[in-house]
């Protein structure tokens, strides 16, 4: 199921009167994985599209929505899906992919026929999914997480020791306008994508998981205005490209981060300095 309500972003200022429970209406996606479904929402962050599709016993279908305005979901629309379940496949007009635990499919714009499965019913594949639009087409395209292009960031001593996993990016899996990659924090580490920074030019989007029972906070917000979230395994966050981005954990963990907007330079980042958080 695609939702039809679209989730709005407010404007930085809006952030000052917001409740616990509006934020977290507002900037939390949970419920992704139900069993045998697709959950889906649309957003107006540069009309992304994040869901969850958890196949159990026979293949799942991409749908189209209404909101797309075409007619079917990827013909101006590009694609990027994560395993972070057991082993599946997705069948993509035709080409069969293998997907095991983190592996990346990706699929262009004009792909008209999706189905995503799992190999073993009792350990369902898992596919987390960013859509964005697309106004050209590249290959279709499978990575395996052995194949994705390292980036060792942080250290032991201020607890952000981690390893980022580019999939969608310039050097990469070629794409419109999407960008995907998961970080791993190594144990014994917490914080992520810390320094904190914003770009204007992205949105971000952030989906933890691999945290089993632990919990993490997720900060967002301008810098000398921030708002917490708490969140737990297979949630999302949701950064409007005004906000920061990062987080901090009871445990290590991993999420994957997907981006779109004007540009696809990954390092194209503005920093903010802690002493200036408030």
């Amino acid at each position: 199921m695609i939702h039809d309500a679209i989730r709005r972003m407010p404007r930085p200022q809006d952030l000052v009167g917001m409740s616990t429970q509006e934020l977290r209406d507002t900037f939390l996606v949970s419920n992704l994985f139900k069993p045998g479904e697709i959950n889906a929402i649309f957003t107006d962050l540069d009309r992304m599209v994040v869901g969850g599709v958890m196949p159990t016993d026979k293949g799942i279908e991409l749908p189209n929505h209404k909101e797309t305005g075409r007619a079917y979901f990827l013909e101006r629309r590009e694609l990027g899906a994560i395993n972070v379940g057991g082993p599946g496949k997705v069948q993509a007009d035709g080409q069969s992919f293998a997907v095991e635990k983190l592996d990346c499919v990706y699929l262009p714009m004009g792909t008209k026929s999706v189905v995503f499965a799992s190999d073993d019913p009792a350990n369902p594949a898992k596919f987390y999914l960013l859509s964005c639009p697309a106004h050209a087409a590249h290959p279709t395209r499978m990575m395996k997480s052995s194949e994705a292009t390292p980036v060792n960031l942080g250290a032991q001593e201020t607890s952000n020791q981690r390893t980022i996993y580019k999939f969608i990016h310039q050097g990469g899996i070629q794409s419109c306008q999407l960008v995907m990659g998961l970080t791993a924090l190594a144990p014994g580490n917490v914080w992520n994508s810390f320094p904190s920074h914003t770009h204007w030019r992205r949105t971000e989007i952030y989906f933890y998981f691999d945290l089993g029972g632990n919990v993490l906070s997720h900060f967002f917000g301008e810098p000398r205005e921030t708002r917490h979230l708490f969140l737990h395994t297979d949630e999302v966050a949701l950064s409007p490209n005004w906000s920061m981005h990062f987080g901090v954990g009871t445990s290590n963990y991993k999420f994957i981060w997907g981006m779109a907007g004007e540009n696809q330079v990954f390092d194209d980042m503005d920093q903010v300095k802690p002493m200036d958080l408030r």
